[in-house]
């Protein structure tokens, strides 16, 4: 009888005090929300510079739960640098290019 009693009260209190949902708790909405938009705004980022972007928007989330968002969403983790061409760059920079000033002025101490 004493035995019986004794699995009795333990059931009874592994039952109460089990967690009710089991597990780290989910992600913000609004957290994956700024996560996700520049994911998809800068595909060659890969997910540990998005979580520098984060910590410097004031965001502070871990680098490994931005890898899990990205994985989630089916988004490419490390995607691949494409190596830019010597054109590519110019183009690229035409602008402050043709901003320098490539003319030389003597002045009347040489300089």
């Amino acid at each position: 009888m004493l035995r019986w009693h004794r699995d009795l009260v333990a059931r009874r209190h592994a039952a109460e005090s089990k967690p009710k949902r089991p597990g780290r708790p989910r992600t913000v909405l609004s957290i994956r929300a700024l996560v996700l938009r520049p994911a998809r705004e800068n595909p060659t980022w890969g997910y540990r510079r998005l979580h520098g972007e984060l910590l410097v928007l004031g965001v502070k989330v871990a680098a490994s739960t931005v890898w899990e968002i990205l994985r989630e969403a089916g988004i490419d983790l490390a995607p691949e640098q494409t190596s830019s061409t010597w054109a590519d760059f110019l183009r690229s920079q035409a602008d402050a290019l043709l901003a320098c000033d490539f003319f030389e002025t003597v002045t009347l101490t040489g300089a």
